[in-house]
């Protein structure tokens, strides 16, 4: 297996546009590229442009009469129908919407079929992660769940253990329920409590179908969590998850819109503690996928000041090039932010919260502390399913 790095990108994918005014800005993308590049860590990975998804991948996971749909508004955004979430203030309609949706999608079925087959030992799209689509319907600036399609490949291609692990502030809902009734697929998801936040589900009650229970598990976190409660749910759940299910392939969706400055949720994580999930994200994969990680991007509409920085890491740490936090920004990078955005770019790596400090679950459970109180609900619905103590 090489263990090479691949970075899936095709320009195209910045046409993947709602229209002004929209929150999913592909600047984003845009401007995240131009970091890897300006850290020159294009020349670390293999830059790849895939194909779209073809219809028959699509429908993997979606309906038939919903990718026909999705093409009609594509050609004719006035007649798109709302009864699939198309035309909707969240999903608007646009010229060429199936195509670049199947194209961002296409680029994570290719980073699950590189995986598999060795030609790279990591993968990252972080134009994609778009979580929210369900299998008949658009949803939370989400057309098609690359996400789900790329596990589908999987599963397709014969894996029989597949691990999602999402930290994106809303709940991986279609993934989860894409794969609800699957016990091959282990679906987590660490996000704001859905009593403050769309798309109000991912109770920690929610925990598979009859015959797959325990393939979902669901962290929700009180609005206001910082960066040791963020990180301290997280290795109070998931290590333990995955030692016990070895997944064959370790998927993650790394939403930048965690962060304190995000303006459409309410947690306040700095990007040192996403950074230090995405470190574990890659050392889980190393010891329990034998290293197969696909890593994808998500929602995150600090659209400068932290997505570029944030995915800019992942992609780093996949490429196994890790930027030191308190690296200065290329010069050429922030003046490219400001022509293009009349925003001052940030100049440094790291919020200054770096190393982020926590307590490990093991240092004793606080019935008080809120946090604990969301993570203890959290173990106590799954983890017995799973035969694991809560």
């Amino acid at each position: 297996m090489s263990g090479r790095a691949q970075l899936m990108w095709d320009e195209a994918v910045t046409g993947y546009d709602f229209g002004p005014g929209h929150p999913m800005d592909p600047v984003r993308l845009a401007l995240t590229r131009r970091l890897v590049d300006a850290f020159g860590l294009d020349r670390a990975v293999e830059v790849v442009a895939a194909k779209p998804a073809g219809d028959s991948t699509l429908r993997l996971v979606h309906r038939e009469d919903y990718v026909r749909a999705v093409k009609a508004a594509s050609a004719d955004p006035a007649s798109a129908d709302a009864s699939y979430g198309l035309g909707t203030l969240d999903d608007p309609a646009f010229a060429g919407m199936h195509e670049v949706s199947a194209l961002i999608a296409g680029q994570s079925v290719a980073a699950a079929e590189a995986v598999w087959h060795g030609d790279a030992l990591h993968a990252v799209n972080f134009a994609g992660g778009l979580h929210h689509a369900m299998p008949g319907g658009a949803s939370g600036f989400c057309i098609y769940n690359d996400a789900s399609l790329a596990i589908a490949r999987l599963l397709e291609l014969g894996a029989e253990r597949i691990a999602y692990v999402d930290v994106d502030v809303h709940h991986g809902d279609g993934v989860q329920t894409a794969f609800w009734e699957d016990p091959r697929v282990l679906t987590v998801s660490l996000h704001e409590h859905p009593r403050t936040l769309f798309p109000q589900t991912g109770w920690p009650e929610e925990t598979g179908a009859p015959d797959a229970e325990g393939s979902a598990v669901n962290v929700a976190l009180p609005a206001g969590t910082g960066d040791a409660g963020w990180v301290r749910a997280f290795h109070a759940v998931v290590p333990e998850l995955l030692a016990d299910f070895r997944p064959q392939v370790l998927v993650t969706q790394h939403g930048a819109d965690t962060h304190v400055e995000d303006p459409l949720a309410h947690l306040a994580v700095s990007l040192d503690a996403q950074r230090a999930v995405q470190i574990a994200c890659h050392d889980l994969a190393h010891q329990y996928a034998d290293g197969r990680w696909i890593a994808l991007g998500g929602g995150g509409y600090a659209v400068v000041d932290v997505v570029p920085r944030s995915w800019t890491h992942l992609v780093a740490i996949a490429a196994d090039r890790p930027i030191t936090p308190e690296t200065v920004i290329p010069e050429s990078w922030r003046q490219e932010v400001y022509a293009r955005t009349r925003q001052l770019a940030p100049m440094r790596m790291t919020d200054g919260g770096w190393p982020v400090s926590f307590a490990h679950w093991e240092s004793g459970y606080d019935p008080a502390n809120r946090l604990d109180q969301a993570v203890r609900a959290a173990r106590r619905a799954a983890f017995p399913l799973r035969g694991l103590l809560a």
